[in-house]
């Protein structure tokens, strides 16, 4: 009996350590999600006074909030793009608002090395990606989705989004108000008018109802029996639905609410900056969050993820930069990049010579952006209000600390010279290190991955079919607006590589018409150049600064150009807005534009939507592009 003995004795002191490694896949934490659509850290936790938030301020008082954490995009689709994908959207050429690219065979989403690893992911309900199949990553993705239908204690991922505060929301009448309008804290940008304030009010309105919404989230998991084996992460997709917040570079449009609540069976999992009831000053972009889900499920985060964990065991160090990006936004075309560190904010603008506050339908139905562009109209504005309506700087540089709005643009300053240099530089090597493929056009963009038939991504990575070191010089070279450059300027027009002949003529386009006149006859070889986007680019130059002959020869080639069914909708989009920037005499063309804003059948619908609405612009508001 002894040796049966010393075998059950044995078996039992061995029994003890395994135990917990055989219930690892039990013991592995669930994972909740709770978004709010187009909000800023606009909550009491942060400091908000004005705020009235009591289940978020309660769930941060047990968790930790996150006073850097970053949007990668300043609206919603390429910020999701970002946040499944744990990569930089222009690195996927998916920067573009509502774009859709076709996802590359070797990257996957975040869901789908979770369901590997045996989790149920269920998303309720917002996709809205730039990539085209992205959806399918989830086990369910609907408004009834939920973590109830996993099986028996299978771990489960689950995002519930709250649209309550999105942009449309703020101007929703009729509205009761709660908040009183004459308490609104009114930023220093917008004007202190009654329909700032309603706007202002109602979108704190708003907060407070999404916030009683996340209560009823909070008490659902409790009730299930479920709050102390979940992680809870709560965050804003982008920032709030006021003008000069979405879709803008400053803080404005990209800070966003972060707070995540660890219970205490997983603090294991928390670094050392997670304290319940405290603050993390980490910098944190959306870029971050698909590694953080793996390594908090154990996973190794793949190496194709740019982004880094900031929990479980494979968090990494803190980063010293936070990137940005600006694109193309709807029916509006544009071209910035950003970065920052703990103090400072960058933004390189590629495209100075558009004015920030383009005429942008879904915004204009907004009564603050109605109301303030007519201000600046009247010329009623201060200079820190009518800033917003002129055209961007090529450089803008900003004290965080000091300037909490960004409004004092230090980029001149020779203070701040090693600061502009530092960041500069920073932003630079990222470009080159994600292989950024925004500086292509997004005809172009396309143009290429079909003639190559290969994703964005895989065309983009192949220093052949596209040369970013030399590409991005030329669009640096353009946009810094320098006199000086304009013999390189007109070299760049002569290169083999068609993006860099585009920046060439976007160069002169932007030195406006001394420049133009100057290179007269090389603009007019480019509006035969066999890439329609420089043809387009050298229209608009030749349409906006050159004599009636030449206007007539560039009107011919953008309105050759602009017809969606035959040329798809990039480049009608392109062409379109060209016309646009030719100001009225492009209406006297519009008989010949008849259906140009018509289906293609190549194209999925999404894509098509922008084009029908520059023509609305062409044919009702050109002449008065302001709704009064």
């Amino acid at each position: 009996m002894k040796p049966l003995l010393a075998v059950a004795l044995a078996l039992a002191t061995l029994s003890a350590p395994l135990c917990p490694a055989a219930a690892a896949p039990a013991a592995r934490p669930n994972i909740l999600w709770l978004v709010a659509e187009d909000i800023n850290p606009h909550l009491g936790c942060y400091g908000d006074t004005y705020a009235r938030t009591p289940h978020l301020d309660k769930l941060a008082a047990r968790g930790t909030v996150y006073w850097n954490a970053w949007s990668t995009a300043p609206v919603c689709a390429p910020a999701r793009t970002a946040l499944i994908a744990g990569m930089y959207p222009p690195t996927l050429g998916a920067e573009h608002m509502r774009s859709l690219v076709p996802v590359p065979p070797a990257i996957r989403m975040y869901p789908d090395y979770l369901r590997e690893a045996g989790y149920y992911c269920c998303n309720n309900a917002k996709t809205d990606y730039n990539l085209q199949g992205a959806e399918k990553s989830w086990q369910e993705s609907s408004n009834k989705a939920h973590y109830h239908k996993r099986a028996p204690g299978q771990p489960f991922m689950a995002v519930f989004n709250h649209e309550i505060t999105h942009e449309s929301r703020i101007r929703t009448r009729p509205h009761v108000l709660i908040h009183d309008p004459a308490r609104a804290p009114i930023p220093p940008y917008h004007p202190d008018t009654p329909e700032v304030r309603q706007d202002w009010a109602q979108y704190y309105d708003n907060l407070t109802t999404m916030d009683a919404q996340i209560g009823k989230r909070l008490a659902e998991l409790e009730e299930a029996g479920l709050a102390g084996d979940t992680i809870i992460f709560f965050y804003g997709d982008n920032g709030s639905g006021m003008p000069r917040h979405k879709r803008w570079l400053w803080q404005s449009g990209l800070r966003v609410p972060l707070i995540v609540y660890i219970p205490p069976k997983f603090r294991h999992l928390a670094p050392p900056d997670y304290q319940p009831g405290g603050r993390s000053d980490r910098l944190v972009n959306f870029v971050d969050f698909a590694p953080t889900l793996l390594s908090l499920a154990g996973i190794r985060p793949p190496p194709h993820m740019h982004g880094k964990a900031f929990l479980g065991p494979y968090a990494a160090p803190p980063p010293p930069y936070l990137f940005g990006l600006r694109s193309r936004m709807d029916e509006n075309l544009d071209l910035s990049r950003c970065v920052r560190d703990s103090r400072f904010l960058y933004i390189r603008n590629y495209l100075p010579h558009l004015p920030y506050g383009q005429f942008l339908d879904y915004m204009f139905q907004t009564p603050t952006t109605r109301v303030w562009f007519n201000l600046f109209q009247q010329g009623r504005l201060n200079d820190v209000q009518a800033h917003f309506w002129k055209p961007k700087p090529p450089e803008e540089l900003y004290d965080l600390e000091n300037d909490p709005h960004q409004i004092h643009n230090l980029a001149g300053s020779a203070a701040y010279a090693s600061t502009l240099q530092r960041l500069r530089q920073a932003l630079r090597q990222h470009l080159l290190a994600t292989r950024d493929l925004g500086f292509l056009p997004e005809s172009e963009l396309h143009r290429r991955a079909l003639a190559a038939r290969r994703t964005p991504y895989e065309m983009g990575q192949d220093e052949s079919l596209y040369p970013v070191g030399k590409i991005l010089a030329a669009a640096e070279l353009a946009s810094s607006l320098r006199p000086e450059a304009l013999p390189a300027l007109r070299q760049a027009l002569r290169d083999q590589d068609s993006a860099v002949r585009y920046w060439g003529v976007m160069g002169l386009l932007m030195r406006g018409a001394p420049a133009v006149a100057k290179t007269r006859e090389d603009l007019l070889r480019a509006l035969q150049d066999e890439a329609p986007c420089v043809r387009i680019a050298a229209a608009e130059a030749l349409g906006r600064h050159s004599h009636a002959a030449d206007r007539q020869a560039a009107r011919a080639v953008l309105l050759d150009l602009a017809p969606q069914p035959k040329t798809g909708p990039y480049v009608a989009v392109h062409a379109l807005n060209a016309l646009i920037a030719l100001g009225p005499p492009a209406a006297a063309d519009l008989d010949r534009l008849s259906g140009a804003g018509g289906k293609h059948p190549d194209y999925p619908a999404r894509a098509l939507e922008y084009a029908p609405r520059l023509m609305e612009v062409l044919t009702n508001r050109l002449a008065a592009p302001a709704p009064q």
